[in-house]
């Protein structure tokens, strides 16, 4: 780790932290509040896949849909309207919305070899928009002269590396450049995001082989072909699993590349000083072998 002990920390000219956690447990909070302190330059990884690496795919998506309407139609083939998303740090909808989920057409769903194809890209995507960290960190501070820097990942970020592997391109590449830092969530965090997400499904992104068998699973257990299936249902079902498939992964990644931060720690910081000192802690606490 580039800060072994809480010393190092509290004495680096440079901050730099990778968070990684689920959706929903403060990542983007804590790296829009660092932002606006003025010394921290926000990196986010799914912003950068939407705008870098899946932008073409989200806007011709959208050209698609438009191109089955006559009128739109003919503004577009004779370049008299331009169709693109409006991606934010805090609006990551085009993303979400170009997954897609698998099941009835009818009811929002797509075949399931469209969802994967779509999987796939996102996969490519974010293992480059992971690689390109270091790239904006040398960009950050050469070209507009931050000094900290926080990159902010998606939930996904587990599910493309193998914590285990000292080699791993990945967290090799993460690891030298800033610190791992893993917001962990306790069971009420975990029923909270289940909670949340059965209110609200949204898409995600899932490692191959856990896609295959949840998917297998769902169909033999309720008897449906692949045109039945209800696709918030099938997400919904599918969101709790995928809870506990990362958990040891997030685990491991920690255990093995970086620290451990409670997220009711995370919830407490209001400023620079209180992340400073909540990342001092967990190193102190690494150094315990806590």
């Amino acid at each position: 780790m580039i800060y072994e002990t809480a010393q190092d920390w509290r004495s680096a000219v440079n901050k730099r932290v990778v968070l990684f956690a689920m959706s929903g447990l403060g990542k983007t909070h804590v790296s829009n509040l660092l932002r606006d302190a003025g010394s921290w330059f926000h990196y986010s990884i799914d912003y950068r896949i939407g705008t870098r690496y899946m932008g073409e795919y989200i806007a011709d998506n959208a050209k698609r849909e438009a191109m089955k309407v006559p009128f739109l139609r003919d503004l577009l083939m004779t370049d008299s309207i331009y169709i693109g998303s409006n991606i934010t740090f805090n609006n990551l909808s085009p993303v979400s919305t170009y997954l897609g989920k698998p099941g009835d057409p009818a009811r929002g769903g797509m075949a399931m070899a469209e969802y994967a194809r779509r999987q796939a890209q996102f996969r490519r995507a974010e293992m480059a928009a992971l690689l390109d960290t270091g790239y904006f960190i040398d960009r950050a501070q050469d070209l507009y002269g931050y000094p900290n820097f926080i990159c902010d990942t998606g939930g996904s970020i587990c599910e493309w590396v193998d914590a285990d592997d000292p080699q791993d391109e990945i967290l090799s590449n993460l690891s030298s450049r800033a610190l791992m830092v893993w917001i962990r969530g306790t069971e009420s965090h975990t029923e909270e995001l289940i909670r949340r997400f059965d209110k609200a499904p949204k898409p995600m992104a899932y490692q191959p082989e856990f896609l295959e068998r949840v998917w297998s699973q769902y169909l033999n257990e309720n008897k449906l072909s692949e045109g039945d299936v209800d696709p918030d249902a099938f997400i919904r079902w599918t969101y709790a699993q995928a809870l506990a498939h990362r958990q040891p992964r997030y685990e491991a990644m920690a255990r093995n590349w970086g620290v451990t931060v409670e997220a009711s720690d995370m919830a407490t910081i209001r400023d620079e000083a209180d992340f400073s000192a909540v990342i001092a802690s967990a190193l102190e606490t690494r150094a315990k072998g806590a």
